[in-house]
Parts: C-alpha cells; structure tokens; sequence
C-alpha cells in the first residue's frame, strides 16, 4: 500500500468518526439513547480516561485526576507520532500491504480520541442536561487538553443472569456486550487484530 493510498484510508477513517461524535455531541445529551435493533442502541456518553473508562488516578492516589487526563493526553500525542513514523517507515521499507493497512487503521483511531481530548473540550459546551453547542459563546466545558471522548456505539446483544453453577460469576446478571465505543476504537481494534492474525505475514522471520 502506498503512502498516498494509506492517508486517504485515515482521511476517511478520521472524517467518518469526527461526523459521527460531532452529531452525537449537537444532537444527544448526555445518557441518551437510541434503540436501532433490539441488539444495537446508540448509546451517548463520554470517556475521561483509558480503556473501559479507567484513568491513571485509579491506580495511584498521588496524582490528581486532572493532571492524569493531561498526562494521558500528551502521551498520546507523543504515541500517534511514532506510529507516523512506523507507517511511513513501513511504507518506505515496502513493507507488507496487510502491515501498512492495519499502521494506518490504528493511527487513524488514535488520532480521532486524540483530537477529542485535545479540542473537546474548548469546542464544545457540556452536555449534563443539554445539548451541546459546537464554539459556544460562552465557552467550551473545560481546557485545552481535558476534552473528554464521545463514545456511541453500543451492542447489548445479550442481557440476563448467568446460571449457578458457574463459578464468581454465578447467579449475577450479566450484558454481553457491554462497552460503548466509537469508529476510532473500532479502527485501533481493527488494526491490533490484524496484527495478531497475521503475524507471521506481517512480521517475517529472516
């Protein structure tokens, strides 16, 4: 895959998941949602950290929620530039077409969360009780840097109490599935995938 045919891939990948967060965030507010399929709900809600809504505070009581957002994001952004540089590399060397698609995936889902928490929050107002306003005269809901991720997609494709006899689990109830994610995840989990799958094809040994 060439350089030129990889950016459009993350042009694409990148314009289709700032649309849809933005529509989220100028139509929903917060906690809302849309039944589609019994199976499938647009789902409206943000993320201020990691994964499955961690933050690095959870783990540590030295550091303030606020500098572990900030900190989250700067790493980030210091990612997403070695990634850039590990695609445009990997198209340099020629390297496998499967590679160069699932580098250009993973950089075009990292650099969709990051421009929400970059921007977000300056962009937008909040939307507890509302909904949000894109440059709102009266501000954006917090700083440069402390934007939260909009999240929307959600499968609860399966919900109910698991049997019994099944052990620490047993008897709880249970969704299956239970995140709520955007394009951009889906993109990074994508790419990761295909990484995993064909390792052996990406990543030969001499």
């Amino acid at each position: 895959m060439s350089l030129k045919k990889a950016s459009l891939l993350i042009f694409i990948v990148l314009l289709i998941d700032q649309i849809s967060k933005i529509y989220i965030k100028t139509h929903f507010v917060l906690g809302e949602d849309v039944t589609v399929f019994n199976w499938f709900r647009i789902y409206f809600i943000e993320n201020e950290g990691m994964a499955w809504g961690t933050k690095i505070s959870d783990f540590t009581s030295s550091i303030s929620d606020r500098t572990a957002k900030t900190s989250l994001t700067v790493f980030r952004i210091f990612a997403i530039f070695g990634i850039g540089y590990w695609l445009y590399s990997t198209v340099k060397t020629k390297g496998h077409y499967l590679l160069t698609l699932a580098i250009s995936l993973i950089f075009a889902g990292a650099l969709g969360n990051i421009i929400d928490s970059v921007f977000y929050g300056v962009l937008f107002n909040d939307s507890h009780g509302q909904v949000a306003s894109f440059l709102p005269a009266t501000g954006g809901y917090d700083t440069l840097l402390h934007g939260k991720v909009v999240d929307m997609l959600y499968f609860p494709i399966w919900k109910g109490y698991l049997p019994e006899w099944l052990p620490f689990w047993g008897g709880k109830f249970f969704t299956f599935f239970e995140p709520v994610f955007n394009v951009a995840d889906i993109a990074i989990s994508t790419g990761f995938v295909m990484l995993l799958v064909f390792n052996k094809k990406v990543f030969p040994k001499d």
